[in-house]
């Protein structure tokens, strides 16, 4: 893990620390403000969402590096998507399932989640733009 995977890892925590504040803070801000679920400590709590993004984008990262093929942005947009819906479908339909939220924000959630993936990506790839990808040894 070298100087570019720490780059990168560094720039998708900041993308993902900003995008959360622009969806969760102010696009679902009315949204939120209608459900009634929320722990009355949620606030005080929130310092785990800052440190669940710093894990995201360690193995966010991770994973990118290891599959890196050098084929520009779309690559990190591609692989951002796959990971959204892999990631956002859980989260968002499995908190549906599971507390009584209106489907709009759960809908919401993973359509948000997913773009915010394919912008992470984006970014990522952006960051190893350039860098030849390691032959895989012949099996």
């Amino acid at each position: 893990m070298g100087k570019r995977f720490w780059l990168g890892a560094l720039a998708v925590f900041v993308v993902m620390e900003i995008l959360m504040f622009l969806v969760d803070g102010i696009i679902l801000a009315g949204a939120y403000a209608q459900v009634n679920v929320w722990r009355p400590d949620m606030m005080s709590l929130m310092w785990i969402y800052h440190v669940l993004d710093l894990v995201t984008a360690f193995f966010f990262t991770l994973v990118f590096s290891k599959g890196y093929e050098n084929k520009g942005v779309m690559e990190g947009v591609r692989y951002g998507f796959y990971v959204g819906v892999w990631l956002s479908s859980g989260m968002a339909y499995g908190t549906y399932a599971m507390i009584e939220i209106p489907y709009s924000l759960a809908l919401q959630w993973f359509i948000y989640g997913i773009i915010e993936y394919m912008i992470a990506g984006a970014v990522l790839a952006m960051v190893y733009k350039g860098i030849t990808p390691k032959p895989t040894p012949a099996h």
